[in-house]
């Protein structure tokens, strides 16, 4: 599977800080290894580096964008 526009998923990411965070996203697009999406918890855009994300998967039932 790969990550694609129009998906909620679950992450678990390593920011620039190196602090390890897990977070549902919507994503909106992917390109040249970077993905824009929207944070569902603070409901914030955001921009992802694919090589950042340790793991993901889709979301479980019940989660949703606002």
């Amino acid at each position: 599977m790969k990550i694609e526009a129009g998906k909620i998923i679950e992450i678990v990411y390593l920011d620039r800080s190196g602090k390890i965070t897990q977070r549902n996203i919507e994503v909106h697009g992917v390109r040249d290894g970077l993905i824009r999406a929207t944070d569902i918890g603070s409901g914030a855009p955001r921009a992802f580096r694919e090589s950042n994300i340790l793991a993901w998967q889709p979301t479980k039932k019940g989660v949703t964008a606002s």
